[in-house]
């Protein structure tokens, strides 16, 4: 099958980004374009494609949601002992991709991982809705299962052993932070001469802005 899909072809022309439109913190021009996809009203902006790779170097890919970011990195959740978290482990380099069409915009990451404090975790944890917290305890995440019945079942037990009492946070569950090394800006421009910018941390803190070929 021959995709014909391009963003030169849409209707809404992208204006293009220049040095000058650049705040020198990548982590404020990454607010500033996620505030924008946000008030676009996009659907799950905070959507993000996670890619790993285990100690042998053979690579994954996945989408997870960005849960929270500053200055320190980008922080998401997950089970611990599922393939992205084994790999994190084994291999703590991570790299992140926003996509946003509609705006024609993308934004790359790539950094080191490492885990968030208990607390951190707990605190996100104590937030999530009070089924996602029992879906915690019920999904060995990744791991091969003979049916659903099993985990509807799993689940069903959990939900009355839980029911009207706190769920706690489980051992094997917790958040990651992505500490950025290079960020990359991308906006569409026609006949894909798109903008990019990168962003790189320089050794006595700081950052180094280069515009790349598109």
């Amino acid at each position: 099958m021959t995709v014909t899909s391009d963003l030169a072809n849409q209707s809404q022309c992208s204006v293009g980004l220049n040095r000058a439109d650049l705040n020198p913190n990548p982590f404020k021009q990454f607010d500033q374009w996620f505030q924008r996809a946000v008030a676009a009203k996009l659907p799950e902006p905070e959507a993000m494609t996670l890619a790993t790779a285990n100690k042998e170097g053979i690579p994954s890919a996945r989408i997870v949601l960005l849960k929270n970011f500053d200055e320190s990195g980008f922080v998401f959740f997950t089970n611990y002992e599922s393939q992205k978290g084994r790999e994190l482990i084994e291999n703590p380099k991570a790299a992140l991709v926003f996509y946003w069409p509609l705006l024609e915009q993308q934004i790359r990451i790539i950094g080191s991982v490492s885990k968030v404090s208990r607390e951190e975790s707990e605190g996100y944890f104590r937030n999530r809705p009070w089924a996602s917290r029992i879906g915690a305890w019920a999904s060995h995440q990744s791991q091969i299962i003979i049916n659903r019945e099993g985990l509807d079942q799993r689940t069903e037990h959990l939900m009355i052993q839980y029911k009207d009492k706190d769920v706690p946070l489980p051992a094997y569950w917790g958040g990651f932070r992505v500490v950025p090394e290079r960020i990359e800006f991308w906006q569409s421009r026609p006949s894909r001469l798109h903008d990019r910018f990168l962003y790189t941390r320089l050794p006595e803190n700081g950052w180094k802005i280069d515009r790349l070929s598109p």
